[in-house]
């Protein structure tokens, strides 16, 4: 039986990663922060440090939704207040004992990032730098006539889907929250 989360609540980092090498002028402008919100809102790895805290109810298994994280505390609602507790260790993360609620307080982020999340980052950052107007276009026409003419029409969701139209979300798949 799985105890249930109902309530993430995560403190903005101090600081974020910096953007990868590689970028073109254009996308190395962009607000690194904005991207890698966008990114971390995508997974559930951090890699810089900020606290996170979880409200769960029920009785059962427990885990971390966002990784790496160390507990910091964890407390049970008395129906006055509430008290510290020590949660014991499961094959799933933790075992709750008690319906609680339960509010759980953890430091979460850190390492290193990997090439596959700084590509994630560059593809993101080239697609909303695209000053062809070509990113995200749904419609395209040439007149091959008297002057040479040639059109893009951009889908008015394209920076809506900037995750997935620029390839970003595939090679985030293996990190993507559950």
């Amino acid at each position: 039986m799985m105890a249930e989360t109902i309530a993430e609540t995560e403190a903005v980092p101090s600081a974020y990663p910096d953007a990868p090498d590689g970028l073109s002028t254009a996308a190395a402008a962009i607000d690194a922060n904005m991207l890698w919100q966008r990114i971390e809102t995508y997974i559930a790895h951090r890699f810089t440090e900020r606290t996170v805290t979880w409200v769960v109810e029920g009785k059962g298994h427990w885990c971390f939704t966002l990784t790496p994280a160390t507990l910091t505390s964890a407390e049970k609602w008395t129906g006055e207040a509430w008290e510290a507790v020590t949660l014991s260790a499961g094959p799933y993360g933790y075992c709750l004992d008690d319906l609680g609620p339960y509010r759980i307080v953890a430091d979460v982020g850190g390492g290193t990032v990997p090439e596959a999340i700084a590509g994630a980052f560059r593809r993101l950052a080239e697609y909303l730098a695209d000053e062809t107007d070509r990113a995200g276009a749904s419609e395209y026409s040439v007149n091959m006539g008297g002057a040479i003419e040639e059109t893009y029409r951009r889908n008015a969701a394209w920076t809506a889907l900037a995750m997935q139209n620029s390839g970003a979300a595939d090679l985030l798949r293996p990190y993507r929250r559950a």
